[in-house]
């Protein structure tokens, strides 16, 4: 079943998913996490489409937030459905406009299925730090991708490990896993150890950066990145014509591209094989990084070999801390400032705010509610300032006073 609200707020939200589960019958809850989606609207279907395939293979409730312009009003518009077109979990698609999409928190937290993790996915530009998102802090696992930052591959990393903390996790990395798991089988029944390698491709692409990090990290020695020659087309969504190993027996251990879904395993005193390696649709990827919930270590090293960042693996597993920026600052230049969170419980205490204080503070659900909160903390202010203070003794007292004597 399926229920779309126009112009509502969180409150309607989380009544009508109360009664869309009562509707479908779902009185026991069975869900192993709650998995967050944020994106653009240009990117929304594919996203409902990863984020359904993902769904299906593991049970939650599926978050969808599309930011809209900032610059708009502010509105909420929202689909529940227990069942539907999203596959049979619970899911909310939410399109946020106005300064609301700036403060999607508080319309999620209270979405959020309880005494479960939380895992938040960004399908489109991601913060330069994930802690400028309430979405990412309030997440113990967090998913970026590296591929659509629109920028090179090696600035977007860099921005990656240098706000790395065990959680973190990118689907170029996750792109690398059956070359992976292809070049560790074909090391069993190698006995001496890797004196050269290298993987040609394209220096451009994350997953190549990456899995040459991964080499680097696991065989003992540098890796570069070769270029190849012409458009270097990849294998399985990765950007890798051919990773040679050098052994220093004499020995050779070789993956070569064959064509867009295959390579072949070369290896000395063996006869080659044939090894499919198809490419993965984005729901795949993002199912194999919501399998597992824990600190992926194999991916923090070669991050940092990728980057030159070495002590990733060393680094406290620690909630982050919430950072406000306000990209509509007048000087068009990001202004931050703290605000304490690390669990949900934590976040949503801190996105109430204080009416007096001068840090910026998460509007409520709707525009109404904002405009309220807005006229009560302005009502403060000027009780605050009209408050006479402590009269010296021997001054004349206020108007009034006088007019009594």
């Amino acid at each position: 079943m399926t229920t779309i609200l126009w112009d509502t707020n969180g409150t309607e939200i989380v009544k009508t998913l109360a009664a869309e589960r009562r509707a479908a019958g779902a009185l026991a809850s069975g869900l192993a996490l709650t998995l967050v989606v944020v994106t653009e609207e240009e990117f929304a279907e594919e996203a409902q489409r990863a984020a359904a395939t993902a769904a299906s293979a593991h049970p939650c409730r599926l978050l969808v937030v599309v930011r809209r312009r900032v610059e708009a009003d502010d509105r909420l518009d929202a689909e529940v459905q227990v069942g539907g077109r999203l596959g049979a979990n619970e899911a909310v698609m939410m399109r946020m406009y106005g300064r609301l999409a700036l403060h999607a928190e508080s319309v999620v937290l209270p979405l959020l299925a309880s005494d479960a993790p939380v895992v938040t996915w960004w399908h489109g530009a991601t913060p330069e730090k994930l802690a400028y998102d309430a979405l990412g802090v309030l997440a113990s696992r967090r998913v970026t991708d590296a591929t659509t930052e629109g920028e090179d591959a090696i600035a977007a990393l860099k921005r990656r490990a240098k706000d790395y903390a065990p959680g973190d996790s990118d689907l170029a990395w996750t792109r690398t896993t059956p070359w992976r798991a292809e070049l560790a089988s074909a090391f069993d029944t190698v006995r001496s150890s890797a004196k050269v390698a290298a993987v040609v491709g394209r220096r451009d692409d994350p997953a190549a950066l990456l899995l040459a990090g991964w080499l680097s990290a696991r065989l003992g020695c540098e890796v570069p990145v070769e270029q190849a020659g012409g458009r270097a087309p990849g294998v399985g969504g990765v950007g890798v014509s051919r990773v040679r190993v050098e052994l220093t027996d004499g020995g050779l251990v070789e993956l070569t591209r064959r064509d867009g879904g295959s390579v072949v395993l070369s290896r000395t005193d063996q006869p080659d094989s044939d090894v499919a390696l198809p490419e993965r649709d984005l729901g795949d990827l993002l199912a194999e990084e919501v399998r597992r919930l824990d600190a992926d270590q194999p991916y923090a090293e070669a991050l940092g070999v990728a980057t030159g960042t070495p002590g990733l693996t060393d680094r406290p597993d620690e909630p982050r801390t919430l950072i406000w920026v306000d990209p509509m600052q007048s000087n068009g230049q990001p202004v931050a400032a703290q605000s304490s969170t690390g669990s949900p419980a934590e976040v949503a205490s801190s996105v109430a705010g204080d009416p007096g204080s001068d840090v910026p503070t998460a509007p409520t659900t709707d525009a109404a509610s904002t405009a309220e909160a807005e006229g009560a903390r302005a009502k403060l202010a000027v009780e605050r300032d009209a408050t006479p203070g402590p009269t010296p003794e021997g001054a004349p007292g206020p108007p009034a006073e006088q007019e009594r004597e």
